[in-house]
C-alpha cells in the first residue's frame, strides 16, 4: 500500500506539527539531514551518529524515516569546479551511512546556483489562504547569479559523472537515488541551464547510468506542467519500476505562469493518479508538497504550514483509499 509521509524537520521545535501528524495517522516521516546544533565536535550532519541520533529521534516519537530530502552542498560538483569532487565523497559519504542505518531513500535534484523558485509567495487563495505562484516574465530582466552562465550539457556532464562515482555506493547500500525536477521545469533561469524538465529528459537521466537505484521523485506539480497526462507518466515510469518517491501537489497555468492550488481544487484527477500508483504496484512514499496557508499558520514558511498540512493529508488518505475500492471494482 501507499504509504503516506509528511516532512518534518528533524527538530521538535516546530511542537505543532508532530503531534498532528501522529493524530492523522501519519507513521513515515520524511526528513532533511541533522540540524548544526545538534552535532557534537567534529560531525558532519552526513556521518554515521548524526545520523543515527536524528533517526532515533523520529522513532521516539512514533515515526519510520523513510526518506532524507535534503543534499550536502553540490554547487560545484554541478558545475564542475573545483571542490566538486570532495562534494561526492560527501555524498558517498551520506549514501553509505543511509544504508547502514536502513534508510532507503535519497531525494536529491541538479538544480545548480539555486533551487525552486516563485515570483510571489502571497497569492489570495480560496477563502483568504494564500499559495505561490511562479512568473517568468518577471524575471526577463533579471541578472545572472555570481558563478555566471551555465550551459545545459556541462550539467549532462557533471550529472553523468556524479552517477558514475555515487550509483554504485547506492547499489551496494541498498539506497535508492530519487532525482527531483527542476522547479519550475523551464531552461535557463537566469541565465542557469536547468535539464530535469521534461519527460524526454527524464528518459535520458534513467540512460546515463543505468541502475536499479537509479529512479524519481515523481513531484506531480512539476510533470503536471511537463505532460498533460500525469496518468500516463506515472505508467510511464511506474512501469519501469522507476518511481521512488511522490510528492502530491497540483498547479493551474503553464510552465512559464502558474499558481499552486489546494489538492482539491487543482485541474489535475488525482484520484486517476492515485489509481495509476497502485496499478504499477507503487508501495513507496508519498507526501503532499506545498500545501496552502491557512487560517492560524503563518507564512514564513511558504507551502509548509502545520494546519494546511493537515488537510492535505486527509484528503490524500481518502483518494487512497477510493483508489483501493476502485481497483477491487
Amino acid at each position: 500500500m501507499i504509504q503516506i509521509a509528511e516532512f518534518l524537520p528533524p527538530d521538535t521545535s516546530e511542537t505543532v506539527l508532530w503531534p498532528l501528524m501522529r493524530q492523522a495517522g501519519v507513521r513515515h516521516a520524511v526528513g532533511g539531514l541533522p540540524p548544526a546544533d545538534t552535532l557534537q565536535d567534529g560531525e558532519q550532519p552526513w556521518d554515521f551518529m548524526p545520523l543515527l541520533r536524528m533517526q532515533q529521534l523520529y522513532q521516539a516519537q512514533g515515526f519510520e524515516l523513510a526518506v532524507i530530502e535534503a543534499r550536502p552542498p553540490l554547487n560545484n560538483a554541478k558545475r564542475g569546479l573545483p571542490g566538486g569532487e570532495a562534494e561526492i565523497d560527501t555524498v558517498c559519504t551520506l549514501i553509505e551511512n543511509m544504508g547502514r542505518l536502513g534508510i532507503p531513500v535519497w531525494c536529491y535534484e541538479w538544480m545548480a546556483d539555486f533551487n525552486w523558485v516563485r515570483t510571489n509567495t502571497a497569492v489570495p487563495s480560496r477563502g483568504g489562504s494564500l499559495v505561490s505562484s511562479f512568473d517568468a516574465s518577471l524575471l526577463a530582466d533579471a541578472p545572472g547569479t555570481p558563478w555566471g552562465r551555465l550551459p545545459e550539457e556541462t550539467l549532462w556532464k557533471t550529472l553523468q559523472h556524479f552517477l558514475e562515482r555515487v550509483v554504485p555506493v547506492a547499489e551496494r547500500a541498498g539506497v535508492q537515488l530519487a532525482m527531483h525536477p527542476d522547479d519550475p521545469p523551464i531552461s535557463p533561469l537566469r541565465g542557469v541551464g536547468r535539464i530535469m524538465r521534461s519527460i524526454e529528459n527524464y528518459d535520458r537521466l534513467l540512460d546515463l547510468v543505468p541502475s536499479p537505484v537509479n529512479g524519481i521523485t515523481l513531484c506531480q506539480g512539476n510533470f503536471a506542467l511537463m505532460s498533460d497526462d500525469l496518468p500516463g507518466v506515472i505508467q510511464h515510469f511506474g512501469r519501469q519500476q522507476k518511481i521512488f518517491f511522490v510528492h502530491m501537489r497540483d498547479v493551474r497555468g503553464t510552465a512559464q505562469s502558474f499558481h499552486e492550488t489546494w489538492h482539491d481544487d487543482g485541474p489535475t484527477d488525482l484520484l486517476a493518479c492515485l489509481s495509476a500508483y497502485r496499478e504499477v504496484g507503487f508501495d513507496g512514499v508519498l507526501r503532499p508538497d506545498h500545501v496552502p496557508t491557512v487560517e492560524g499558520d503563518s507564512n514564513d514558511r511558504p507551502g509548509y504550514s502545520p494546519y494546511g498540512r493537515l488537510f492535505a493529508i486527509g484528503y490524500l488518505k481518502g483518494l487512497r483509499e477510493a483508489a483501493g475500492r476502485d481497483s477491487c471494482g
